[in-house]
């Protein structure tokens, strides 16, 4: 198994050298060459990023995270100390729960110069209502009865019943994030919008479809103008060609993008951070990243609890930590770990254990005939497709590293490499056996993953052929309307137990946000949501 791992792992090391250094946060020599470019260029950060910003629509779901963030800004803040202000100053809360009056901050205007004020908010707000089957993934689009204006910087938003992480929910990247009405088409963004103006630090300049996006300052941001004034999204390749640019000082940062990834190994960001030039720095765990199983996949064995445990015993995450991620994941046991709220619940343990995952696939009638390498059923294989992200160079390894393990077992496991967006689909659509897929954050669980589980457009596929479909979605829509904290934390407890016992979400690691920058800049953080990044705070010293 070691050698298999060396193998994987050398083919990802990029052809420039990676020094076998350890994971550092500073480095002691120089180059010239990246040196230079910093220094003229202190007011602006050049990020690589393996795809386009694509649409920047913040009321659709193909745009960049990062980006949009930049951007486009939400009624309040989920911070590491709970909800916050934001473009609302304030706001009161009905005792039944059901009405948010909001007390918008004053003197905040879009990038095109319009007031943001209360009829700003109805008709955002109402332009992602108009547009609910695409956003079903996220319960407080399905509580939302009306959104009204009391006067020009106070809007009322009424709800069908109690619900508790709407604040949460506003809070997010999308979609319940602020674009100029001047920007809607024909009153809606549904079908598209003319422009991208938001409220937010930056202001789109300039796109040039799958090179670069330029964003600048806003100087006239609420919240101050931003130090760096520049901030430019370069699409390139994950690996060897990120990797150069970076020497060269083409581009002078990475980070992990909205899907989980990296454009750059452990050892090739080692070898920056040596170069005395770059820095690294990673925020603490935000997510799990795991296997997801389509337990709908009619007549295929992940169909099967005993197939998807079966897998579950035969991944060592020890050496897929230790071994592909350098330590910098932590192996994962449970859908979340136990430091997001009420996850840390009793559930039965499946450590890696080969012996347990071939008596599993005995049991459950899946056997070798005449010495054979797959195991069979009724004359049907035990074979299934794993679907992970083309531009994920540790996704790739990971699933040859999955594939060489549950052949062990008499599994047979095709490899689909695809684009995020297709993976994404296939997601949607049940159109898949297994594929990679991450928790939605530390700002976002347990409550959004879990509402996801009844998705269409999320993970429906992926829960509905459980034996306990009707009463784990049951739980789920009660559990999102109680207001007593003993109940919530029951229900939490029997969800997260009939997901785990179906193993239909198969954990990994623990992922973090992993940022390369110019060892000149400050201010560097993080945000709860994992997948924005705060540049405005940033600076070079």
């Amino acid at each position: 198994m070691t050698k298999f791992l060396s193998i994987c792992t050398l083919s990802v090391v990029l052809v420039a050298g990676c020094s076998s250094g350890s994971n550092t946060d500073t480095g002691t020599t120089t180059d010239t060459g990246a040196k230079s470019a910093s220094k003229e260029t202190k007011q602006e950060i050049i990020y690589a990023s393996s795809k386009d910003i694509l649409d920047m629509n913040p009321h659709l779901y193909s745009g960049s995270m990062p980006a949009q963030g930049m951007v486009y800004e939400s009624l309040v803040e989920n911070t590491a100390d709970g909800i916050k202000p934001l473009l609302a100053e304030s706001w009161d809360i009905s005792e039944d729960g059901k009405v948010y009056t909001f007390h918008l901050r004053e003197g905040v205007t879009f990038h095109d110069g319009s007031p943001f004020n209360a009829e700003a908010v109805k008709k955002n707000m109402d332009a992602v209502q108009n547009n609910a089957e695409k956003h079903s993934w996220i319960k407080l689009s399905t509580k939302i009865v009306s959104v009204n204006v009391k006067d020009e910087h106070t809007v009322e938003l009424v709800l069908s019943d109690t619900y508790y992480p709407a604040l949460v929910e506003l809070s997010m990247t999308r979609p319940y994030v602020f674009i100029s009405p001047n920007d809607f088409k024909n009153g809606e963004t549904k079908d598209g919008v003319n422009g991208f103006s938001g409220t937010g630090p930056y202001k789109l300049v300039e796109h040039k479809v799958d090179q670069y996006a330029t964003f600048e300052a806003n100087e006239s941001y609420w919240g101050g103008a931003p130090k760096v004034k520049r901030i430019i999204s370069k699409v390139l390749p994950q690996g060897e060609t990120t990797f150069l640019a970076l020497q060269k000082g083409e581009v002078n940062m990475v980070f992990t993008d909205d899907r989980g990834a990296d454009s750059l190994d452990v050892e090739a960001m080692n070898t920056l951070v040596e170069s005395g030039d770059y820095q690294l720095v990673r925020s603490e765990p935000m997510n799990t990243k795991m296997i997801v199983a389509n337990s709908s996949r009619a007549g295929n064995p992940v169909q099967e609890t005993a197939v998807r445990e079966a897998i579950w015993y035969a991944i060592d995450r020890d050496t897929i930590s230790e071994q592909i991620f350098e330590g910098t994941e932590a192996p994962a046991n449970t859908l979340f770990s136990s430091n997001v709220n009420y996850a840390n619940v009793d559930l039965k343990e499946r450590g890696y254990d080969v012996e347990q995952a071939v008596k599993l696939l005995e049991e459950a009638g899946w056997t070798r005939e005449n010495s054979s390498a797959v195991r069979t059923k009724g004359g049907k294989p035990l074979a299934m497709s794993l679907y992970y992200d083309v531009n994920s160079s540790s996704q790739k390894v990971q699933a040859e590293f999955i594939q060489h393990s549950l052949k062990e077992i008499g599994m047979e496991l095709e490899l689909i490499g695809e684009e995020s967006t297709s993976i994404a689909n296939r997601r949607s659509t049940g159109d898949y056996d297994l594929l990679f897929n991450q928790t939605w954050g530390l700002a976002y669980d347990p409550q959004s993953t879990i509402s996801a589980f009844t998705s269409p457009s999320s993970y429906l596929h992926t829960t509905s052929g459980i034996a306990k479909a009707d009463e784990l979605y049951q739980k789920i829509e009660d559990v999102m309307v109680s207001t007593d904290e003993e109940t919530r934390k029951s229900l939490y407890a029997d969800i997260l137990t009939v997901v785990h016992d179906e193993a239909v979400f198969i954990p990994l690691t623990n992922g973090s946000v992993t940022m390369v920058a110019p060892k000149q800049l400050q201010g560097i953080s993080f945000k709860q949501t994992q997948f924005e990044l705060p540049f405005e705070r940033m600076h070079f010293e």
